[in-house]
């Protein structure tokens, strides 16, 4: 699910377990740990966690395969600080993750804006978070680069610089590609608000490519106004504005086509893409589950639950949906299991729920 660690990075790791960890007893009496770990790595995380304190310590280790846990960004309105919290599914606990180098003080809320919030721009690619757009308390564009936070190596470090940073801007990824759409800068342009740019993570080794790409601009402004998911889907990005019109941008051939009339239709809140496949949608005023139908154009009703009506946010990964709802509930529903179940994650108190993300969990060299 993550990306993998360099090779290097990868046998400082192993060499600073292995040292920490030459005194005790193996993971399977008889077996060498590499051919042990080889094993256990087919048992499911919960079963190893529960049986003893070596496995357990090997399931959050940077080299073992990483089991997939809840992220959210969340507002501290008693300092006006953004907040990443990792919910580790194991235990049942949030965990605070390391900060940034600099504290994120963005605008979240305004007095000129009292029915929303300024809208915190992430998304998840690769197995890592990008935070890629917000607003400053001067109201200009807040991020310059992308920040981005690495689970598997507990690292924060910085995207190539955006030739215009921005706001109100859509945002997402498809493979290990980040796009950015339209939106303003410190003033509006034409220019910015027709523009579609790219970076590609899976060549951020490469000097010569650690940049951003333009590529072929939309015909007009029309979502330059609005905080978009661009959700990825089989290698497009749907875009709807607050309008309802709808687009879709065809990352492999670099071109923009009207979005189908059912798509948009059904599209009534939040929606993210399972592995970049299949698109879920919440409808935030019926409190509907639903799931793209691409054969029929229209979105298949999967089941009703009271606590997504003013659902406004959801991520997708390993056969689950995280939503926040409208009363800053986190809510988690198993779209694998028949019928669907759902539970509610309970939030840190204080703390306002902006986006959720499911990544890999953290890596621990000392649990």
């Amino acid at each position: 699910m993550g990306k993998s660690l360099n090779p290097s990075k990868r046998q400082k790791l192993i060499a600073h377990y292995d040292h920490r960890h030459l005194q005790e007893q193996p993971l399977i009496p008889g077996l060498p740990d590499h051919v042990a770990e080889l094993c256990l790595s087919r048992v499911h995380p919960s079963l190893l966690y529960s049986v003893c304190r070596s496995w357990r310590r090997l399931i959050y280790c940077p080299f073992f395969p990483p089991f997939p846990s809840l992220y959210a960004l969340f507002f501290s309105s008693s300092d006006n600080e953004i907040q990443l919290l990792s919910f580790d599914p194991m235990s049942s606990r949030w965990e605070t993750v390391p900060p940034p180098p600099n504290p994120l003080r963005l605008l979240v809320h305004h007095p000129s804006f009292l029915c929303r919030n300024l809208p915190v721009q992430s998304i998840s690619v690769s197995g890592n978070l990008v935070l890629l757009a917000a607003t400053a308390p001067n109201f200009n564009p807040a991020l310059s680069r992308p920040l981005i936070f690495s689970p598997l190596s507990r690292s924060w470090s910085l995207g190539p610089p955006m030739e215009t940073p921005r706001r109100w801007c859509a945002a997402g990824a498809s493979g290990p590609t980040v796009y950015v759409a339209s939106g303003i800068g410190s003033n509006f342009s034409t220019d910015v608000a027709r523009s579609l740019e790219k970076w590609d993570l899976g060549e951020e080794d490469e000097m010569d490519d650690f940049r951003w790409k333009k590529m072929r601009q939309l015909k007009d402004g029309r979502f330059s106004t609005d905080a978009i998911d661009a959700v990825g889907w089989r290698r497009k990005l749907c875009m709807v504005n607050v309008a309802k019109q709808g687009i879709l941008y065809d990352a492999a051939n670099d071109i923009w086509e009207q979005m189908p009339e059912g798509m948009v239709g059904g599209w009534r809140g939040p929606v993210a893409a399972m592995d970049e496949e299949v698109l879920y949608a919440v409808d935030e005023g019926k409190g509907l589950l639903t799931r793209y139908n691409q054969d029929s154009d229209n979105w298949e009703v999967i089941m009703e639950v009271e606590s997504l009506r003013g659902a406004c946010q959801m991520a997708a990964a390993g056969g689950r949906l995280c939503v926040i709802c409208g009363d800053g509930e986190i809510l988690v529903i198993d779209v694998v299991a028949a019928p669907p179940k759902f539970w509610a994650v309970q939030r840190p108190a204080e703390l306002e729920p902006l986006a959720v993300h499911i990544l890999p969990r953290l890596s621990r060299l000392d649990f």
